[in-house]
C-alpha cells in the first residue's frame, strides 16, 4: 500500500497546483516581495535560496505532521491491542483518496469543506507569523515556512488520513514528504509569478486523468482493506 500512497500523495500535491495558488499563492507573492535585495548581481539565485528555505520549512512541517499522526496511530494500536483498527483506517484512507480524486477532477468539492475544521487550530498558530513580517535571513524564511505548513488546507488533511493509516511514524512522514514535494513546483513558480503549471493542471483532460487515477488508488485501497476484514 505504501508505494501507492507515496505516488498518490505526490500526485495530489502536483495536481492540486490550482488549489495551492488559491490558498498560498498570495502568501508566496507577499513573501517574494519581502525578500531583501541581493548583495550582488545574482538576483535569481538569491531569490531561489530564500524560496527554497521557505518551502523546506513548509514541507518539514508536513513531514512532522505525518510522523506525528502515523506514530500516534501505531502507539494506540499497541496500547489498546485493537487488531482491526489499521484496516478501518485504511478504509478511511481509501474513501479520502476517492474524495480527493473527485476534488481534483472538479466533480465534487467536499474536501474544501474540511478546511474549515483547521481554522480553529490556525487562530492559535497565526499570531506567530507576526514575528516574520520582515525576513532578512534564510533561517528566518525556514521558520516562517514551518509556520505556514500548518495553514488550513483540505488537501493536506486528506493526505494526512493516509499517513494515519500507514500505521507508523516513518511511513507517515514519507507520505507527507511526497505530498510536499508534489506542491513544490507550483509554489516555486508562484514565487516567480509564473502560472504555466496551474494552467496545465487546469486542463479538463489532465484533471480527469489525475482524479481518475486517485479514485482507482482509493478503490484498490478499499478492496485490500475489505479483503483483510473478511
Amino acid at each position: 500500500m505504501i508505494e501507492f500512497s507515496l505516488f498518490g500523495a505526490f500526485l495530489v500535491g502536483l495536481m492540486g497546483a490550482a488549489h495551492c495558488f488559491g490558498m498560498c499563492g498570495g502568501l508566496v507573492g507577499l513573501f517574494s516581495n519581502s525578500i531583501p535585495a541581493a548583495p550582488g548581481r545574482n538576483l535569481l539565485g538569491h531569490q531561489l535560496g530564500f524560496l527554497f528555505s521557505y518551502n523546506l520549512g513548509r514541507i518539514t512541517s508536513y513531514a512532522f505532521a505525518g510522523a506525528l499522526v502515523g506514530g500516534s496511530s501505531a502507539m494506540l494500536g499497541k496500547l489498546f491491542a485493537i487488531d482491526d483498527y489499521l484496516i478501518v483506517l485504511r478504509v478511511l484512507a481509501g474513501v479520502m483518496m476517492i474524495l480527493t480524486g473527485l476534488y481534483i477532477a472538479k466533480i465534487w468539492f467536499v474536501i474544501a469543506k474540511i478546511e474549515r475544521l483547521g481554522k480553529y487550530l490556525w487562530r492559535y498558530i497565526s499570531p506567530l507569523t507576526q514575528r516574520f513580517r520582515a525576513i532578512k535571513r534564510k533561517r528566518e524564511a525556514l521558520m516562517a515556512g514551518m509556520i505556514w505548513g500548518w495553514l488550513p488546507c483540505g488537501l493536506v488533511y486528506s493526505t494526512l488520513t493516509w499517513a494515519v493509516a500507514a500505521g507508523n511514524a516513518l511511513e507517515g512522514a514519507l507520505i507527507m514528504l511526497c505530498f510536499g514535494l508534489g506542491t513544490l513546483p507550483a509554489l516555486l513558480s508562484a514565487g516567480f509569478a509564473a502560472k504555466a503549471l496551474a494552467n496545465f493542471v487546469q486542463k479538463k483532460a489532465v484533471r480527469l486523468a489525475s482524479g481518475g487515477l486517485l479514485i482507482l488508488f482509493g478503490i484498490q485501497t478499499l478492496y485490500i482493506a475489505v479483503m483483510q476484514l473478511s
